[in-house]
Order: C-alpha cells, then structure tokens, then sequence
C-alpha cells in the first residue's frame, strides 16, 4: 500500500518524465529510492530507440555504484513496466536482473504488447504497488494513449507563422518568416519522427525535399519517411521522386481522409520499424483537415515578430463558426517546457486540453456538418 511519501516520490518520477520528447513512445519517468530514503538514480526516456525510463535509471546506479544489493530499494515508475522488446528489452527484465525489490507504478500501459509487466514482476516475487498518482500519471500520455486506441501514430504538427497567423506575404514569398534558430529546432525534431507529412499541392508548389539535417546543414543518418496527401498526381521532376543520398523514401497518401492516412501510415515499416510518430507540416487545409477531426496531439507553433497584414493563413477553416466550438490548447511542460526563446522567435509547445470541447456535427449548419477535408491537392 502506498503512503504521502510514495507520492511524494511518484510526483518526481512524474516531473521526470515531463523531460523527454513526446512521440513513437510514452512519457516515462522512474526514481530509484534506497530503504533509508536516499534517491539513488532519476530515469527518463529520451524517445524512441533510447533507454526506457527504469532501464536508464537501473543503469546509472550500476554505473555509479556496481554490485549495489537493491533488493530493500523501491522503483517509482509513473507507468507499469514493460514486458515486451521492441527497439529495447523488456524493463520487467532490467527491474529482475537488478533485484529490486519493490515497484511501485501510477499508470497501467495501455497497449496489449507492453501491458502486464506488473504481473510478469509478482510473479517472480517482487512487490509491486499499482495505481499511485493514477490519474496523474495517466494525464502524461492520454494523447498518446488515444493515438494507440485509434491505431495511428501520434501526431505533432509544426507551425511557423507571422504574428497575425501568415505562413506567407500576398506575393508568395515565404523564405524565410521563421529565423534560423527555428528551422534548427524544426529539425531536430524531424530527426526523431518516423514521417514527415505535406499535401499534395504544397508537394507541386513549394516542390519540398522534406529531409532532416544537422546544424551544419549535413544530411542526418536517420531521414523519416516523406509522404504527400493526395490525390493530385506528383510530378516526375519533383524533388521527393529524384535520387538523393538521403534515400528513396516516398510514399503518396492518395486520400483527403486524415485518420485513413494515418492509419496506412501505421501500416509502413521505414528503417525497420513502424511508423508512429509523423510530423505535419502543411499546407493550411491539410492542418485544417487534422485539426477538425481532432488529430492532433502536440504543436510547436513557431511565432516570428511580423505582421504581413495579408496572405495565406497556417491554418485553413475547421468549421468553427462560434468562439464556444473553438478547438482549444494547453501549454505542454514536455521537452523543456513550454515556452522557448529562438533568436527573435517565440515557440510555444502546446497539447489539446484535456477538458478541450470537441465539436460533432451539432456545432455546424446541417449544410456543414462533418469535418472539412483537404481539397487543394
């Protein structure tokens, strides 16, 4: 049974897991705790393919103190262990391997492949406590957790607007609103994705290359996996269809229905793996067609200070007619809080609020009902 002091610690495995990206994989925060109190090891997973939460903690104690006997210590573990391997062990055989003797965890997992951990680790005699912090722990990853319910992958779209919400001047121009810092930053996330996501008319008007480079504008080993939604034929010339070094990986979407595309995206191994996390990055009626339908799990909006006055919008029309049905946006403390300062740029890293109101097709005109889909491609 747990007590104030067990939630005491489970609020700084919580706070841990708050460091790492979101994406492919959950939020997960782990503290190892000695019998007399003292904190051993804080854990985090730092994305896909990284060292789960237990694992990294678990290992920086082996580091710091090899042979330590563990087995009066107690793991907090914001989510249940994993039993499964995926780009990682199972973190039930790290937690068996180091003896620990006591686990206690805040939110179930909530996938059939990793779920069950709790079981695998009582059933080799370890005590383990479910539900601390349940709510709370849960709250880190609902978005993530939905995404696995639909079978999609977790979606974070990217913005880079003027103040006054233009991703372009009347006259087309558009290089560069954002500063460079922000294109930076832009790509160190596409350097984490599994995809990379435009429609087809930004495919045949802005002809993109969609890659991921490093600061010095060098390739990066890992490219995602560049798609166009759409119906609109790409050209034989375009840049995504030519052979570059960073690899043949396209795919069109041939569809304007934004949970269909992402769930053929589910289906596509690239690198090896399966696609779960893809990057959206326009155009306007593409993002709108995500936002209506209520696809969006994380935003990095990236505000330059100017107004263009004119030109086209981020974000095209959802359907809101009324300030009420208003798709709305909380801040996310995830991956370095959420406010960031890049040159004269402002990001600001957002989530759908949890109490967000979703609009059905009761907010909308009998002659508007449903959510708009991408037509421009």
């Amino acid at each position: 049974m747990a007590d104030q002091l067990d939630e005491t610690r489970m609020r700084a495995a919580v706070e841990a897991a708050y460091r790492g990206p979101r994406g492919a994989n959950p939020l997960v925060g782990a503290v190892l705790v000695a019998a007399d109190g003292t904190v051993l090891a804080v854990g985090h997973h730092r994305g896909a393919g990284n060292l789960h939460a237990e694992r990294e903690a678990l290992t920086r104690i082996a580091r710091t103190s090899p042979g330590m006997d563990l087995s009066d210590a107690t793991l907090y573990c914001s989510l249940e262990p994993c039993r499964h391997h995926g780009r990682q062990p199972p973190c039930t055989e790290a937690i068996l391997s180091a003896g620990v003797g006591r686990v206690l965890y805040g939110a179930d997992d909530p996938t059939p492949d990793a779920s069950g951990g709790a079981t695998v680790l009582r059933a080799e005699g370890v005590d383990v406590v479910a539900g601390v912090l349940a709510e709370e722990c849960r709250r880190i990853n609902q978005r993530w957790a939905r995404a696995q319910r639909e079978g999609r992958p977790f979606v974070t779209v990217h913005l880079a607007q003027s103040l006054d919400g233009r991703i372009a001047a009347a006259d087309g121009t558009s290089q560069w609103i954002t500063s460079a810092a922000s294109r930076e930053h832009t790509h160190r996330i596409r350097r984490r994705i599994d995809a990379i996501l435009v429609g087809s008319n930004t495919a045949a008007v802005d002809d993109p290359r969609l890659t991921a480079r490093l600061p010095d504008g060098t390739l990066s080993e890992h490219q995602p996996l560049r798609c166009v939604m759409g119906r609109r034929p790409l050209s034989e010339d375009a840049r995504l269809r030519r052979g570059r070094p960073e690899g043949e990986g396209w795919v069109q979407l041939r569809t304007h229905d934004p949970l269909e595309a992402l769930q053929r995206l589910g289906e596509i191994q690239h690198e090896g793996h399966p696609v779960r996390h893809v990057l959206i990055e326009g155009g306007s009626r593409v993002l709108a067609a995500y936002f209506a339908q209520d696809l969006v799990d994380e935003i990095f909006a990236y505000q330059a200070p100017l107004i263009l006055g004119a030109g086209p919008s981020s974000v095209g029309d959802i359907g809101v007619t009324t300030l009420s049905a208003a798709r709305r946006y909380a801040q996310d403390p995830a991956e370095g809080g959420a406010v960031r300062i890049l040159d004269d740029d402002v990001c600001v890293h957002l989530q759908p609020a949890e109490d967000a109101h979703v609009p059905d097709s009761s907010d909308a005109p009998a002659d508007q009902a449903g959510a708009p889909a991408d037509r421009s491609s």
